[in-house]
């Protein structure tokens, strides 16, 4: 299919048109010639696409659903497509099902089947009581789990039964592949460039193949020769170098652990305004450890060797019982870690769970007293939420607080805890229990060592960074004050959003850059609020809540390490190591990106202009022909991978980070960036034009004169390279910047050009002569004088758009 694609090329085509006239003249080594070339070029065509292939299928790998299951009797986290038969799936809100599989225990479990039976209402899913036939997916209480359904509420355990095709999403033949495959606005604006060249080339090529035919009567060399000038003025060059720096970029990306799963994100990533970031986790290292414990008006710290003050060793296993038995959340890992085994009393059997509500941001565990039908109650949460579930009256509620705002001042995270006995039926919700209270914890986790810099880092390039976090308010802006983030404007809390006007929360957006005790879906009305103020959004978040505003961010960014499957399947990018440092790589990525494709357009455009008019203006000042169609096809294989490898592969410029985001509706390519590109080509095709004239003046002979204009225009070449690898800055100082590639393809160029010269087999067949020592000067001379007039041009177009450099500036010049 690859081969077919290939085929269909224009430049191909032309290269058989060029063959099929050369078979007609007689000239069979000519035509066979160009035969090999062209078989050639599929073959690189080939090899690129695989290369291509192939990485994105490395990033298909990182992005496929992942599942957690029970091997050995250890908890593992694989890729979907590893689970197998009899494998124990552990299931929670926000995973996909990796395989069909029969619940075997589970609470409150429902799942969205809709993938598999078009029903968006979420169904009810009951554990297995033994044997069970076959089912299909649909209807409450059935013990099945199907592969591609989604998690919506609760957790469970089920045995894996089928895999891969022998589900029923395999039997239906649906595709869950999450790299999706789309047109960006890139591809678009770069499809229309390409078109409009190659109109004007067919244009060109027809009147000057008519006024050359007209003149000389030689039909069949006027058609090789518009042939010529034809393959010449053709950008085709410009759809593959997209595709790879879009390909190789996500690559790049994914090495500093971070998945691009759409192509439209790395194309906006450098145009990021603002970064709105999570907490826990992102910020934060997200090892959390308990540090103190409050009671009866007293603090008691944990000891330095982990293990709990006595005084507090009560509440510790009171905290512990509010918890998960089986925890991935990382505070209550840490009340397990903290308490070891002197809570897990054997008596005690988990009876009921009570999860975290919008309402109510508190959870609990009711565990059963063996025997009996006694249950212990114990709840944790926030603490204004525990102090209202124990009915606290407004003296000791104000201690409480009071505690609290001291502890989260420190930077700590404030858990309220509560406990309770109850007989007989339990409540739906904690609100019907009589709570105890039992006091407060104090959980730390540090923020990263690395997040200051990096916050400092988007600060300089014009990106505001907002922190939301479901925690405590004093808590946030201490964390916030430590990772280097703006308090200035103070903080906005969940509740305050609620009662805000969206036109108040426009204007608040200005100064606040803090927001706490955010609930997921705010996330929603933040994004919303930070678009009507013009700005391009980056979203991270982690939960199935979450997702709503991931897809309406510009950038929606999921943490790969505890996000789930859903909040990744709405992300353009994937965190795979939750680190905020991980963003603003991907975002110094992003401008680096860009920069370059910009630079490859702009030397794409320039050199085609010389290739051009060498195949266009001898016809027209009745010189002999210069360029037939290997010499298109050999620059063809030149431009290809310099646009390819080289500039995508160029280092960023030292100040990338230090200018503001780029306009999203700013053109990719505008008139000013296509005009700068065409003086640059009319320069080398002047030079090259005058080594040709002064050649032919000379007495040179038409090969001799072919060869020295090939020269001219292949050091020409070189000379935009140089000249376009920065914008900003000189020549020789982009030499300072390491580019391994470059290198490789000028010595490669550099021995193929010798070797068509001066060899036998490579004169024949480039029609060339070898060159005396003053002719292959006036070739590299005229280069170097077009090298020269280009940096003088370069250096005109940056004392036009900032003013002449001053000293010791990082502008074009320094001229300290």
């Amino acid at each position: 299919m690859i081969a077919l694609d290939a085929l269909r090329e224009p430049l191909l085509a032309l290269l058989l048109a060029a063959s099929g006239l050369y078979f007609l003249i007689g000239d069979v080594h000519d035509a066979l010639l160009l035969l090999g070339l062209g078989t050639l070029n599929v073959c690189l065509v080939i090899i690129q696409e695989n290369k291509t292939e192939r990485t994105l299928e490395s990033l298909r790998d990182l992005s496929s659903p992942r599942a957690l299951v029970i091997r050995d009797g250890e908890r593992k986290r694989i890729a979907g497509r590893e689970v197998v038969p009899d494998d124990l799936l552990v299931l929670s809100e926000g995973d996909r099902v990796a395989a069909d599989a029969i619940l075997l225990s589970g609470a409150h479990l429902t799942a969205d089947e809709s993938l598999l039976t078009g029903e968006s209402v979420p169904v009810r899913k009951a554990a297995s009581s033994g044997d069970v036939a076959a089912a299909r997916p649909g209807g409450d209480d059935l013990p099945w789990v199907f592969s591609g359904s989604l998690i919506v509420s609760g957790h469970g355990i089920a045995r894996v039964m089928r895999t891969g095709l022998a589900t029923e999403m395999g039997g239906i033949g649906k595709s869950l592949a999450s790299l999706e495959s789309e047109k960006t606005r890139l591809h678009k604006v770069t499809s229309v460039l390409a078109r409009n060249a190659a109109i004007w080339g067919v244009f060109v090529s027809l009147a000057v193949t008519l006024l050359y035919a007209l003149r000389s009567s030689d039909w069949i060399a006027a058609a090789l020769a518009g042939v010529t000038i034809t393959m010449s003025m053709l950008p085709e060059e410009i759809p593959v170098v997209l595709t790879v720096f879009l390909t190789l970029g996500a690559w790049r990306i994914a090495r500093h652990r971070v998945l691009a799963r759409r192509a439209a994100a790395i194309e906006t990533l450098g145009a990021t305004t603002v970064l709105c970031t999570d907490k826990t986790g992102t910020l934060t290292v997200n090892r959390m450890s308990v540090v103190e414990f409050w009671s009866n008006g007293r603090s008691h710290k944990v000891a330095d060797d982990g293990s709990p003050p006595i005084e507090a060793l009560d509440l510790a296993n009171t905290a512990r019982m509010a918890c998960d038995p089986h925890p991935s959340d990382p505070m209550e890992q840490a009340f397990h870690k903290l308490t070891g085994e002197t809570a897990a009393n054997p008596s005690y059997m988990p009876a009921h769970e009570y999860g975290l509500r919008r309402d109510l941001l508190a959870v609990g565990y009711a565990w059963q007293e063996q025997p009996g039908e006694r249950f212990t109650v114990a709840a944790k949460g926030a603490p204004e939420a525990i102090v209202d579930l124990c009915g606290l009256h407004d003296a000791q509620r104000h201690l409480v607080l009071e505690q609290v705002s001291e502890m989260a001042a420190r930077g700590l995270r404030v858990l309220g805890i509560a406990e309770t006995k109850h007989s007989g039926k339990l409540p739906d919700s904690l609100r019907g229990f009589s709570f105890t209270f039992r006091g407060l914890a104090g959980l730390e986790d540090p923020v990263r060592q690395t997040v200051p810099a990096a916050v400092a880092d988007c600060r300089r390039a014009g990106i505001q960074v907002i922190m939301i976090t479901g925690d405590y308010p004093t808590t946030a802006m201490a964390i916030a004050k430590r990772a280097g983030i703006d308090t200035a404007g103070g903080v906005i809390t969940g509740a305050e959003l609620t009662t805000m006007r969206d036109e108040q929360l426009v204007e608040r957006l200005q100064t606040v850059r803090v927001f706490a005790r955010i609930m997921p879906e705010q996330k929603l009305q933040l994004v919303r609020a930070l678009k009507n103020r013009g700005e391009i959004v980056a979203m991270t978040g982690d939960g199935v809540n979450d997702a709503p505003a991931l897809k309406a961010a510009h950038i929606g960014i999921a943490m790969g390490g505890r996000g789930t499957d859903v909040a990744r399947e709405a992300a353009g990018l994937v965190l795979l190591d939750d680190a905020f440092e991980s963003i603003t790589a991907a975002i110094r990525l992003g401008r680096r990106i860009f920069d370059n494709l910009r630079k490859a357009l702009s030397y794409i455009l320039a050199v085609h202009i010389p290739i051009a008019g060498l195949a266009m203006v001898p016809l027209i000042l009745g010189w002999p022909i210069i360029f037939f169609p290997i010499h298109v096809v050999f620059l063809e294989f030149v431009i290809d991978p310099i646009c390819s490898v080289v500039f995508e592969a160029e280092p960023e410029e030292e100040e990338i980070m230090q200018r503001p985001p780029r306009d999203p509706d700013a053109s990719l390519f505008g008139l000013r960036e296509v005009s700068f590109s065409i003086l640059q080509g009319l320069v080398g095709l002047a030079c090259v034009l005058g080594a040709l004239g002064l050649a032919l003046k000379s007495g040179a002979s038409d090969t001799e004169a072919r060869t020295i204009a090939f020269v001219s225009l292949v050091c020409v070449n070189v000379a935009l390279v140089f000249s376009n690898r920065s914008w900003n800055h000189p020549a020789y100082q982009s030499l300072k910047k390491y580019n391994a590639a470059l290198w490789w393809v000028l010595v490669v160029m550099a021995a193929v050009l010798l070797g068509a010269i001066y060899l036998p087999l490579g004169a024949e067949v480039f029609h060339f002569s070898p060159l005396r020592q003053d002719q292959l000067g006036l070739g590299i001379g005229a280069a170097a004088l077009a090298f020269l007039l280009i940096e003088l041009l370069k250096l005109a177009r940056y004392v036009t758009r900032h003013g002449w450099p001053r000293s010791g500036s990082v502008g074009l010049l320094n001229l300290s």
